[in-house]
């Protein structure tokens, strides 16, 4: 369960944890090592931003970083509009068809606002990443959501939508060449009443967008199934490895536990678990110290508890790795650095001796 040996590495955990940094530091990390790495993220700082040399503009390609190493390092922000648009690109049967998606109302509001599109894409893009075969080691940063479990999730989600009564029932002709319901022009001013509830109630034009919208997208829908089954593949390989990053402290054991347990039942491998901004221990104080000191010493023992609770708890089953809280934030190539040093250190400190004998 070393990051070193896999290919493709996922760094999950909840918000605020410091995931996007310790990824960014992973993929530098990797590059010093020799491999041509590609580390797609959602939103980092702006610090980290110009610590990568990528800016908003990157949104959906690729920049290479400036780095003088064995290996080259590139960043992805990942967008899920673009990501959306460059499938119906590839998988449009033809210009007209393609047009007609990229046109709709519905989908301009599905690609950027409908919950699980930015998980989904996340997931297609990284896909499309790792099916290019160009990079020795992708390392993703997940989504940014309370329940980072909705990336894992996505493309189940999109393969029961496609394959649901629902779908069945919004390809049906609702509406006719000049826009009307077709089941209430039949009713004359009684159908007009009901489309005039419908319009109040829902939006005609919404309802008609819509139709619009899963017509148009009918002959892709084979194909974007296939490849939510063939993500589903990729997430759950022996070849991917997910580091779970959780915050320090007695109050995240439970939470971190069951996001392990979480991803063991349902079938994806878990390595190291990450315990990120851990206060460093000091010694007791007396009753005369201040304030400050106080609060730095308890939370130095409420954190080590944390760490040490979570060690027992787990067991061998995932070496646990303690990352102290720094002065500064990492934001450059430099202190990202050696951040990925003390992760590797701390790592190889927690393997057992047959792995540190592989590495």
């Amino acid at each position: 369960m070393d990051p070193r040996r896999h290919p493709l590495i996922i760094v999950v955990g909840s918000g605020g944890v410091g995931k996007t940094t310790l990824a960014a530091a992973l993929g530098l990390r990797s590059a010093q090592r020799g491999n041509d790495t590609m580390v797609m993220t959602f939103d980092p700082s702006l610090r980290l931003k110009d610590a990568l040399g990528v800016g908003d503009d990157a949104r959906g390609s690729e920049s290479k970083v400036a780095l003088e190493a064995p290996g080259e390092l590139w960043a992805s922000l990942l967008d899920a509009r673009s990501t959306f648009d460059n499938i119906i690109d590839r998988y449009s049967p033809d210009e007209e068809a393609r047009q007609r998606i990229l046109d709709n109302r519905f989908y301009d509001r599905l690609s950027a606002n409908l919950a699980g599109v930015l998980e989904y894409m996340a997931s297609e893009r990284l896909f499309e990443v790792s099916e290019q075969g160009r990079y020795g080691r992708i390392i993703l940063d997940t989504p940014p959501t309370r329940q980072a479990l909705d990336f894992l999730g996505a493309p189940e989600r999109i393969v029961s939508f496609l394959e649901s009564g629902a779908l069945r029932i919004a390809l049906k002709p609702w509406f006719d060449a000049d826009g009307s319901l077709k089941v209430t022009k039949k009713l004359g001013i009684l159908g007009r009443n009901v489309e005039d509830f419908f319009d109040r109630m829902v939006g005609l034009e919404l309802l008609r967008d819509m139709a619009e919208f899963f017509q148009a997208f009918a002959p892709l829908f084979d194909g974007f199934k296939e490849r939510a089954l063939q993500v589903q593949q990729l997430l759950r390989s022996p070849q991917t490895l997910f580091v779970l990053v959780s915050g320090p402290g007695s109050g995240r054991v439970a939470d971190t536990l069951f996001f392990a347990r979480r991803l063991t039942e349902e079938g994806y491998r878990l390595g190291p678990i990450i315990v990120n901004r851990v206060h460093p221990k000091l010694p007791p104080v007396r009753d005369t110290a201040s304030r400050g000191r106080q609060l730095m010493t308890w939370l130095g023992e409420r954190d080590h508890e944390g760490v040490d609770e979570l060690r027992d708890l787990v067991g061998d089953s995932h070496p646990v790795i303690e990352v102290p809280l720094a002065e500064d934030e990492p934001t450059d190539l430099e202190s990202l650095a050696s951040l990925g040093e003390m992760v590797e250190h701390n790592l190889e400190a927690e393997l057992p001796v047959s792995s540190k004998e592989r590495s």
